[in-house]
């Protein structure tokens, strides 16, 4: 089953926010978790439609798991939360930024942060 035929249909999330997304051909926008107080970049995940609905109604992020093919809660599992504090959507509408604050790890890894490897040095 992929995100589109997995997703309820679009009269599900606000028909506006749905008129606004530019999704990819597997109907998913990428979703950049940030830390709400310190800015601090955490993750990048999937979401549909219906992920996007979840998360604005329930509070917690719901993200698309492209590996998986499932939805998934983040922190169901391994109690590391994230809880929304607002939700944007990007000038050309195919990129979400939302703003949580996150108990424990973001990254998969066990690491605050996914992006805790370090730069790529530049030249």
């Amino acid at each position: 089953m992929d995100a589109m035929t997995s997703s309820v249909p679009a009269s599900s999330l606000d028909p506006a926010v749905a008129a606004r997304l530019k999704r990819d051909t597997g109907g998913l926008v990428p979703a950049i978790a940030q830390q709400y107080d310190t800015g601090e970049v955490l993750m990048l995940g999937w979401m549909d439609d219906e992920a996007l609905h979840r998360t604005l109604t329930t509070g917690r992020c719901t993200y698309w798991s492209r590996s998986r093919q499932e939805y998934w809660v983040k922190g169901d599992t391994s109690g590391h939360v994230q809880h929304v504090k607002s939700v944007a959507l990007d000038c050309d509408g195919d990129t979400l930024l939302v703003k949580v604050d996150q108990v424990g790890a973001a990254c998969h890894t066990g690491d605050r942060t996914c992006f805790d490897a370090g730069p790529i040095p530049l030249g």
